[in-house]
């Protein structure tokens, strides 16, 4: 028998059942019902039942076990009774008789709680950041991220892409944001910089006459932290194509990240036909470059409403050529209330207020 495991946490199922088997992982709970022990014994891959009855040779070493100990087990898969099966677990079917347990390492109580993952302060959950790890959630986002990486690398493969990687320690060279220096021992006094993106290294791999360029690239920027970005580093998938227009590019990124939408978007939809906004379409609908396409109002150009109206402030503005006067629409906003609220929404953001009007449609009703 291998010295710590025969299977992992994830492997039995009803056609195991008579086995003898070792597995190794971390105590996930421990539970007492009548004199009768169950653990749940957890690694990488998944929870395995164990179950101990007094008349086991380690019930009394097993008694003295607690959370997030890590284990060696030795025993027999027994099948479960149909009316204890649990079938939110791929091993529910079966649970393990053990006869042999060794501690691997023992636990002092811990600062963060593994089990139901109760809530804890960020600071908690970063400075004890291995345990925080082995908490569900959040190791099954780690496993999803490595998955999603390794599915860019095949699809961009499979289009012809090569993958280089890029120096880590270069010169400084002007970017959006402040560099990352690293002292130089050879050169007491200079410093390298740390990369906020690999743009001049992917420029000389296409010059060397190199097709199609990809790489998973580490960026280091200096700055403070964004919604979408680390305030220290992210890694994005950047990419070169020799020979090509724009239409090229969308025609190569979009199979991509439908692919990898559809493979882990947990059975969602995924649009055939993607729309393509330009970015002065994209700023006059919206505002922004990146617009969350879930809301479906589009700002809309409504100056010549106001050209030459007796509406003074509007009127005096487009007398400025380049001018215009925009407006969002709310076609269920046709009340005061509503208006006063979007008003007051407006000076919480820092704003002096927000203009509004009211027009009637063809005679059905008022609209903002």
């Amino acid at each position: 028998m291998q010295a710590f495991r025969t299977h992992t946490c994830s492997d039995l199922n009803a056609n195991d059942v008579g086995q003898s088997v070792r597995l190794s992982g971390w105590v996930h709970r421990v539970r007492d019902h009548g004199g009768i022990l169950f653990i749940d014994l957890r690694d990488h891959y998944g929870i395995t039942q164990i179950l101990a009855d007094p008349d086991s040779p380690v019930f009394k070493d097993l008694e003295k076990v607690r959370s997030e100990w890590c284990i060696r087990i030795d025993g027999v898969v027994k099948a479960r009774a149909p009316e204890l099966v649990n079938k939110k677990l791929p091993t529910g079917e079966v649970e393990i008789f053990i006869s042999d347990m060794e501690v691997l390492g023992a636990s002092e109580e811990l600062p963060l709680q593994i089990f139901d993952e109760p809530d804890f302060p960020e600071e908690t959950r970063l400075k004890y950041r291995f345990l925080d790890l082995r908490r569900e959630t959040l190791h099954n986002n780690i496993i999803l991220r490595s998955n999603v990486i390794k599915s860019i690398r095949n699809r961009m493969d499979s289009q012809g892409f090569n993958e280089f990687q890029t120096p880590i320690i270069t010169a400084s060279s002007p970017e959006g944001a402040r560099d990352f220096l690293v002292p130089s021992r050879l050169h007491p006094g200079k410093f390298y910089a740390l990369p906020q993106a690999p743009q001049q290294f992917k420029q000389m791999i296409m010059v060397a006459g190199f097709d199609k360029y990809f790489q998973i690239a580490p960026c280091f920027r200096d700055e403070d932290p964004r919604a979408d970005r680390s305030p220290t580093d992210f890694y994005q998938l950047d990419l070169e194509m020799s020979f090509v227009e724009q239409q090229d590019v969308f025609n190569t990124i979009e199979p991509v990240l439908k692919g990898i939408f559809e493979e882990f978007g947990g059975g969602r939809s995924i649009s055939k036909n993607w729309p393509q906004i330009s970015y002065r379409d994209s700023a006059l609908w919206y505002g922004t470059d990146k617009p969350d396409l879930r809301n479906p109002i589009k700002m809309q150009i409504v100056s010549e409403h106001f050209k030459e109206s007796g509406f003074a402030i509007f009127a005096k503005l487009l007398e400025n050529e380049g001018t215009e006067v925009r407006a969002i629409p709310a076609p269920k906003g046709g009340s005061r209330k509503f208006c006063d609220r979007m008003n007051k929404f407006a000076q919480q953001e820092g704003l002096p207020g927000m203009g509004y009007i009211f027009w009637r449609d063809q005679g059905e009703g008022l609209e903002a």
